[in-house]
């Protein structure tokens, strides 16, 4: 698909994009601004702030790890509610997010001018070019980048924590009488005052949730983005809390209010151990970093957004085009003109409130997604991270936004009104004839009497055979355990159904006739999936210990009708595929179908099969990964030194498995005590590393006699 975005990126990927969106203004800029609303309990804002957005966290954690899809909070909406709503939080969210890019690029340009004379607005263009180029050639050379500034600015934080708690509590020059005086009143404006305050520095956070509009291109989802998530809220709320605890310690509070450079200030009467102004330069460095950091890994996030939307055909098609470097191009120069205007023709002022207040409402409605999600009972809605506490967090994260949202005043309301009513004419104008899906709401519905849109079930299906098996998942031991049948002559499924039946009532101590109501009795589109040439059963039962498959493969077409109504097959079935497994574990059944459904769907897989001759052979073309590597024992070969030794006796890595042995055209699983042969052929499975190891050491042999032979 020239849509599809690779998954170039990882755990540290995660918490860099994350962390790095969130230090700028939020670290550099807004805590003296934050403090006329609460005073110096703006350092408790901050913190409480970290806690506050946690059950958001969650549920945007959960949803991203079954929906790991470019767009973030548009994509969830859109599945969840509908595309209306997600026409709403996606160019909402949009917009917010390039404001807030904007401002943090401007914030190059403002520090720029510190030590050089530059203007400042022609700086931040030609920064915001810098990161579009950068975006350009991929997320993962983008990610690199951002690699290099988080590192760099954490750095620098750290120390500037560690100098700052060590002469608070260390120095002369400050005593406890003069801490309490910075201190006193500690709430400047009440509890109300402290509200605000949380509501404002909110978008110190939002860093935190723009990793998932890149959630399509990250490697193991279902790990990396909780872990990198929570990672990067742990490390950002400490930074955040101390860091404005030592500024509100060391700035006099009525210059605290009114400093637009807090960090550099106060670290004027630290790193008192480095030459004269070097802590203060040192600060300024980091902050260009962060600024640069957020408006990199911001130009990265809102692009999915257009991107996403373009593909689902709410936005112009043009916008879901993907370059040759991987990355959706036309979205990248679009997200970058609407930034430069952004910088060129709008003012600081107001930028946080309004893009605080936005979000706060887009949590709203993904907290309240899960919600539906997990009410629509769709089977394929398999996140591999749950939110604890269902359903009293989201209830939670939906009263704090709410709360927030009340508290940050009406000008920001009414802005957020606007780009609500602008969606809303968008969607009935442009997108209302070209889509016609409906999100998981109508599911829960289904539920209450009312219909359902069916396809989101199928795209929900295919999400799951992309994202492909969680760890531990028991496909390939099924697939070694497997039982393959070869038919040359003429058969029919009656014969087939009562043969695999009598295989499935021994290995599976199952009852015969439950067997064939699961399989055959059923509605179809429940138990039988039908691809050319290929029929995929499938059922779960009661009290299983272990999944199990039988694989049919018939030389010639299966004759006979299954007893369905109006079922017809484009093409004559020669394979037929069962898979049973535990209904105790009905998702794990799904992504063993769906990874199944991934291979069998291949492009000339029936003639494939048809050729193979051996168990093995089929065995492995099935397993199709680089989990496992297939070896041949020869004399004269390196591989020749297991010949005549017993399994147990062979040294092997720890991590590795001899799962198969195929001699004299039979296939068996072997033990311990069984001896090997010349000419047996092991079929070895194990971890990445060490099978890649194995090949080079028993298989480079022969590729190098197949190189002198051409």
């Amino acid at each position: 698909m020239r849509n599809k975005l690779k998954k170039d990126l990882g755990l540290f990927d995660v918490f860099a994009i994350s962390t790095g969106a969130m230090f700028s203004s939020g670290f550099f800029l807004l805590p003296g601004i934050a403090s006329h609303y609460t005073g110096p309990s703006v350092f408790l804002a901050y913190l409480l702030a970290g806690v506050l957005i946690l059950p958001t966290m969650f549920s945007i954690a959960e949803i991203s790890t079954a929906l790991p899809r470019s767009g973030g909070a548009y994509f969830f909406l859109d599945r969840s509610l509908g595309p209306l709503m997600g026409t709403i939080g996606g160019l909402g969210t949009y917009f917010a997010l390039m404001l807030k890019t904007a401002f943090a690029i401007i914030g190059i340009g403002a520090y720029a001018a510190i030590f050089w004379e530059v203007p400042t607005k022609i700086v931040a263009i030609v920064a915001t070019l810098f990161f579009m180029a950068l975006n350009l050639v991929g997320a993962k050379k983008t990610s690199a980048f951002q690699k290099v500034f988080v590192i760099f600015l954490l750095v620098i934080l750290v120390g500037f924590i560690a100098d700052g708690l060590f002469s608070i509590f260390t120095s002369d020059t400050i005593t406890n009488e003069s801490i309490n005086k910075q201190f006193t009143p500690f709430f400047s404006n009440g509890f109300g005052g402290m509200f605000t305050t949380i509501g404002f520095v909110f978008v110190s956070y939002l860093g935190l949730t723009q990793i998932v509009s890149v959630a399509e291109e990250i490697k193991k989802p279902e790990r990396n983005i909780p872990l990198g998530m929570i990672l990067s809220l742990v490390v950002t709320g400490l930074i955040y809390g101390l860091g404005v605890f030592i500024m509100v310690t060391l700035i006099e509070p009525t210059a605290f209010a009114n400093e637009l450079a807090p960090a550099a200030t106060a670290a004027e009467q630290l790193f008192k151990w480095l030459p004269d102004n070097v802590g203060v330069l040192l600060m300024s460095v980091a902050a260009l970093a962060a600024f640069a950091s957020t408006g990199n890994a911001g130009l990265l996030s809102a692009s999915r957004y257009p991107f996403a939307m373009g593909r689902d055909k709410l936005f112009p098609a043009i916008l879901a085009r993907i370059g040759k470097k991987g990355s959706p191009v036309v979205a990248i120069f679009l997200t970058t003109a609407l930034i430069i205007v952004f910088i060129l023709v709008l003012s600081e002022e107001g930028i946080v409130k309004l893009a605080s207040t936005f979000q706060l409402l887009i949590f709203i409605f993904i907290n309240f997604s899960v919600i539906v999600f997990r009410k629509s009972k769709i089977e394929s809605y398999d996140p591999g991270y749950l939110s604890p506490l269902y359903p009293f967090m989201q209830v939670i994260g939906i009263t704090i936004s709410f709360i927030l949202i009340i508290y940050l005043g009406w000008m920001p309301i009414l802005f957020t009104s606007g780009i609500i009513v602008i969606g809303l004419l968008w969607y009935h104008f442009y997108s209302k004839g070209k889509v016609k899906r409906e999100g998981a709401i109508f599911h829960w519905f289904a539920l209450l009497g009312r219909h359902q849109y069916d396809e989101l079930e199928n795209e929900l299906m295919t999400i799951l055979k992309e994202k492909g098996l969680r760890e531990g998942d028991p496909f390939d031991e099924t697939v070694i355990k497997s039982k393959i049948k070869i038919i040359k002559d003429t058969t029919n499924f009656d014969e087939i159904l009562n043969k695999v039946s009598d295989y499935f009532c021994k290995e599976l101590d199952l009852n015969k006739e439950g067997i064939l109501h699961k399989f055959f009795q059923s509605i179809p589109d429940e138990s039988v999936i039908a691809l050319p040439g290929i029929l995929v059963f499938h059922a779960k039962f009661k009290n299983l210990l272990h999944p199990s498959m039988k694989i049919v493969i018939s030389k010639t077409p299966i004759n006979g009708t299954l007893p369905y109504d109006d079922y017809e097959f484009k093409k004559p079935i020669q394979i037929c595929a069962f898979l049973i497994n535990s209904d105790e574990n009905p998702k794990q059944q799904l992504r063993m179908l769906s990874r199944l459904l991934d291979i069998l769907e291949r492009e000339q897989i029936v003639k494939t099969l048809l050729k193979m001759n051996s168990h093995r052979e089929i065995k492995e073309f099935l397993l199709q990964n680089e989990r496992f590597v297939s070896i041949k024992l020869l004399e004269g070969t390196p591989q020749d030194i297991m010949i005549g030794q017993q399994l147990k006796d062979i040294q092997l890595p720890k991590d590795v498995l001899v799962a198969l042995i195929e001699r004299n055209d039979k296939t068996f699983t072997p033990n311990g005590s069984t001896v090997l042969l010349t000419d047996d052929v092991l079929t070895i499975l194990g971890e990445t590393k060490s099978i890649a190891k194995l090949y080079k050491e028993y298989m480079s042999y022969e590729i190098e006699k197949l190189d002198t032979k051409t």
